[in-house]
């Protein structure tokens, strides 16, 4: 069998592909949602209805789909979730009616609820504590490649054929995938291209894994007694509000309100998503960066936080800017969301055992898309009644909001013990 050197980063390139065909999935409808209402029409609460079914299975499945990893294992519950969302992602493509789009939104949502918890948990696997944030910023930097592939790919497709090819072409790429994942993965120990230098590598660091007494495991349900676990809910629940309304609503907002058809939503629609990718890998290595260089992982991790939440309000200048500054507006708040996220995403990594990160991940991704739901209902009702200024501010001030959550509620990032957890009031 060959052995292949520095198979971990050979791993986190391959999450970041998965990524990168998730948020390519996701992306497809909203950038393509002008076009579909030609055939289909919608109204703009209707697209934030569809928006929160996907949001609904999306938030069901994180929660289901983080146990799954752990029940299943991550090869094969990472290989069922991107066959699961590529099928639903194919089948947009013969729907021809507004509850059509509402259940392969929903099948989708349900798919693509496993990814990221999946991602986390062979990031805790495979990397230890000094490498992980990097490691996360690496795999998160795929929703970037995603994204902006998404708005040019999609109106090339348009423009040569419909929009009922966008989803038939984007939806076989996870069939490809998934058939390099199953013949690359295993866990460290298990699998047969590690070289024995990285595996002895891996299993060294991984110092505080190894250390727990295998008498002494996390229950799901008793997650919900830590206070971390709670912390890191809620102010998930506040920064994904800021980022799905973002990702869902800029391409409808470059076409309703400054005008741009398909071919120019193309040709500026990109450059957030690359600011996005820029954000991820940033951010992860300087959380990996300031460790090396002697910062406690308390401290490191925050200081990442504190930079990226500073950065947020910039969103609450876009209403009123030219388009060449909105762009420049919304680029950085895509910047400083991705460099918050490959940080806040480490943070279950950092505190719970590598048992049991799938589930807090599934939980964490949960909370955030129940609050990308709700907070989309509100955009779409807002949209229609009063435009888009109240939501650019509210979406600015979300992540500084999350980081004072995570300073009071979370306090000091280090592994916790079985015996930590503090009862939480029914």
């Amino acid at each position: 069998m060959t052995q292949i050197r520095n198979l971990r980063w050979w791993i986190a390139g391959l999450l970041a592909l998965a990524t990168a065909l998730n948020y390519l999935d996701r992306q497809s409808f909203p950038v393509a949602v002008n076009q579909i209402k030609e055939d289909i029409p919608l109204t703009d609460q209707q697209f934030s209805m569809l928006n929160s079914l996907f949001l609904l299975a999306y938030a069901i499945m994180y929660m289901g789909g983080g146990k799954i990893m752990d029940w299943l294992g991550t090869r094969t519950g990472y290989a069922i979730m991107i066959v699961w969302w590529s099928a639903a992602n194919f089948l947009h493509g013969t729907v021809s009616t507004v509850m059509g789009l509402g259940i392969y939104r929903f099948l989708l949502g349900m798919g693509e609820g496993g990814g990221f918890p999946g991602s986390g948990k062979a990031v805790a696997e495979w990397f230890p504590p000094k490498e992980r944030s990097f490691a996360f910023g690496i795999f998160n930097t795929g929703s970037s490649l995603g994204a902006v592939l998404a708005p040019p790919l999609i109106a090339l497709i348009i423009v040569q054929f419909n929009w009922r090819w966008v989803f038939f072409m984007t939806g076989s790429l996870g069939f490809l995938w998934v058939v390099v994942w199953l013949k690359l993965y295993q866990s460290p120990g298990k699998n047969q291209h590690i070289t024995a230098e990285e595996l002895e590598y891996i299993r060294r660091e991984c110092a505080f894994s190894a250390a727990r007494p295998a008498g002494t495991p996390i229950r799901w349900r008793d997650l919900f007694k830590y206070r971390q676990v709670w912390g890191l809910m809620a102010a998930k629940f506040l920064t994904d509000s800021a980022w799905y309304f973002f990702i869902f609503w800029l391409p409808k907002y470059l076409s309703d309100v400054r005008g741009l058809n398909i071919k120019e939503i193309g040709y500026y629609g990109w450059i957030p998503y690359a600011l996005m990718g820029a954000g991820s890998l940033i951010g992860g290595w300087l959380g990996s960066f300031l460790i090396r260089r002697g910062f406690t992982l308390d401290h490191s991790r925050k200081i990442a936080l504190a930079l990226s939440a500073a950065l947020m309000p910039v969103s609450l200048l876009i209403a009123a800017s030219p388009l060449s500054l909105a762009i420049v507006f919304f680029s950085t708040a895509f910047f400083a969301h991705q460099f918050w996220s490959a940080n806040v995403q480490t943070l279950a990594a950092d505190i719970f055992p590598s048992s049991v990160v799938g589930s807090v991940e599934g939980l964490l991704g949960s909370a955030g898309s129940f609050g990308g739901m709700l907070f989309g209902l509100l955009v779409g009702f807002l949209v229609t009644h009063h435009g888009y200024t109240p939501i650019f501010l509210m979406a600015g001030l979300l992540h500084p909001a999350a980081l004072l959550i995570i300073l009071a509620v979370v306090g000091r990032i280090e592994p916790v013990q079985a015996t930590d957890h503090e009862e939480v009031p029914a």
